[in-house]
Order: C-alpha cells, then sequence, then structure tokens
C-alpha cells in the first residue's frame, strides 16, 4: 500500500513538474531574466496606449468639480452598504471594487466617478475600469471624506507627524536604481488581450493591496521601496530609508525593470491616492504590490506645504 502511495505522489507531480518546466524565460543584452508572458502583456498594453503614464492621465477629481452637475456622471460608491444607506452622494449606485466592471456596464457613455472613503480603494478600481476601456473614469478625491466634514473621519484620523528613524530628514538620501529581472508572470491566456483580462480579474478578486505606515517604516529592509515623487520632493521633505525613487514608472521608457519582483514592492506618494493606482497596475503586470495608507500625510502631515489633506468647512448635499 504504502509503494502504491508513492506511485501515485510522483504521477501526479508528473504534470505538475511539465507544466513549470515548460515555461521559457529569456536573457536580455544586460543579463536580464525576461518572462515572456510579461513581454507580451507590457507590448499589448503600451501598443494600446495603456501605459502607466496613460493610466495617470486626469484621473482624479475634487468634489467641488462635480458637485454642480452630478447627473452628468455615473457614480459608483463601493462604501459598504449600510455606510451607503445612511449617506451618499445623490445619484450615487452602490457596488464593490470586486463588482466594479459590472456595474459600470449601466454607465451609459457617462463618465464613471467612484467613491471610496479615502480616495485610496477608489484607485484599483479605476485601473481596472480604465484598462478594461472605461478610459475617463477617475477617482473621487479624497473620497466621501472630502464631500464634508460629517463624513471626514478616515482622513481626520489617519494624519499625523511621526518621529521615526525610518525617515530621513530632507534633502533625503535615494538610493540609486538598478535592473532586476522581469516578475514571474503565469496566464493561462496566450494573446495580450486575454491576459490583461485575466490579470483585471485577479487584480480585482485580490481586493485592495495595502500596507500601514507603521509596518513600512518599523522594517523598511523587508520591502522594495518607491518613493513615487519628483526629485526636487525629497530633497525639500526627505524619503524612508532605503527608498528607491523611480518616476517615471512607464513600460515604454524600460523603467519597470528597476523594481524588484523578489519583495514585496511598497509605493508610497503623497495621500496613498496615487500610490493606489501605481500599485494596481504593479499588479496587474505581476508585481507583488502595496500601496502604503495615506502616503506621507501619515507620516510628516506638519510638514507638508502642499498635497495636505484638511477637513472640509461644510458639508455638500446627500440623500439617504
Amino acid at each position: 500500500m504504502k509503494k502504491l502511495s508513492r506511485i501515485l505522489i510522483v504521477v501526479l507531480m508528473v504534470p505538475v513538474i511539465f507544466l513549470s518546466s515548460c515555461k521559457k524565460t529569456n536573457t536580455d543584452d544586460e543579463g536580464r531574466k525576461t518572462d515572456p508572458e510579461f513581454q507580451t502583456l507590457t507590448a499589448y498594453l503600451s501598443s494600446h496606449q495603456m501605459d502607466l503614464s496613460n493610466i495617470l492621465t486626469d484621473w482624479i477629481v475634487p468634489a467641488s468639480g462635480i458637485k454642480d452637475n452630478l447627473n452628468d456622471f455615473h457614480i459608483i460608491d463601493i462604501r459598504n452598504g449600510s455606510d451607503y444607506e445612511t449617506a451618499h452622494i445623490p445619484g450615487a449606485v452602490n457596488s464593490t471594487l470586486g463588482n466594479i466592471l459590472k456595474e459600470a456596464e449601466n454607465a451609459m457613455g457617462k463618465p464613471i466617478i467612484v467613491v471610496c472613503y479615502t480616495g485610496q480603494t477608489a484607485g484599483h478600481a479605476v485601473v481596472a475600469l480604465r484598462l478594461s476601456g472605461y478610459s475617463d473614469a477617475k477617482v473621487l478625491k479624497w473620497g466621501m471624506s472630502g464631500w464634508g466634514p460629517t463624513w471626514s473621519a478616515p482622513w481626520d484620523g489617519n494624519v499625523k507627524q511621526m518621529d521615526t528613524p525610518s525617515w530621513i530628514s530632507a534633502p533625503g538620501s535615494i538610493v540609486g536604481n538598478k535592473e532586476f529581472d522581469d516578475p514571474d508572470l503565469t496566464t493561462t491566456a496566450t494573446d495580450g488581450a486575454g491576459m490583461l483580462q485575466e490579470r483585471v480579474s485577479a487584480l480585482l478578486s485580490g481586493g485592495f493591496n495595502k500596507i500601514t505606515n507603521t509596518d513600512v517604516l518599523g522594517s523598511p529592509g523587508n520591502y522594495y521601496i518607491n518613493n513615487f515623487w519628483e526629485e526636487g520632493d525629497v530633497e525639500t521633505y526627505g524619503n524612508i530609508v532605503n527608498a528607491y525613487r523611480v518616476k517615471p514608472l512607464t513600460i515604454s521608457g524600460e523603467q519597470f525593470k528597476y523594481i524588484d519582483p523578489s519583495k514585496t514592492d511598497v509605493t508610497y506618494c503623497w495621500t496613498g491616492q496615487t500610490s493606489s493606482m501605481v500599485t494596481a497596475y504593479l499588479t496587474v503586470l505581476g508585481f507583488d504590490a502595496k500601496s502604503m495608507l495615506y502616503g506621507v500625510n501619515g507620516v510628516i502631515h506638519d510638514d507638508l506645504q502642499a498635497h495636505k489633506w484638511s477637513t472640509p468647512t461644510s458639508d455638500l448635499p446627500v440623500e439617504p
């Protein structure tokens, strides 16, 4: 019986070994290992104007930009149902991150605005939408928190000035970029369009890929950290210990080779809203990516001269 069990185990392992050994990797002129699926997907995205730079064009709108013409938009509120029922933007429909593409079918040609609590989870939804043909989808800046002080608690409770040795004061000290291998992207599809659809589905089913500033600052060496700022901003404010600065980050510019696929890749920005967009895109490409919640508003809020959260002074209209 034991012999038979061993034989069965070997037989069952053969397909797994065969499938894993079928995948080929190549080497480029710099000696990097390149992944065929990753190369196919990125070539498709670039040729169809879906590079990250395209996705990050005109992707966010403040409350003031929609409050007077709400009927011009299809507003999707992805907060939980009880909070939506308590109060929501007039005309908004309730959905979830996982179901965002299904709800988008009801937009009837109207531009889509995605609302969450803080403008962070909505970034994942908008990347999925923009990669699925809804190129004018946008995040509501600050989420429902930006609609008025009645709903601003999620932001009000998470801005802070931290005293931590993991933050290097201005002018900062960024790690020089170096090249890494492609991520090991495994899909069942063989063409770029099919790969993209599969990866967007995986993004949405995986939920919001986030990490707290406490976790990042507590052990920055455990992560690959990308400060998604301009160089002058680092010189003004500093940076997290061991952080790189890869911006721009595009397929056309080949900067994705500077992101390490062997670690959890943490992106941080000013507010966690842009980093959510970048993280979603990285996830689609096969990286293990996380967005640092609330960005540096949760680390050096008092020092910031711009991109700084402040509680709205008055409530905008809602409906129950």
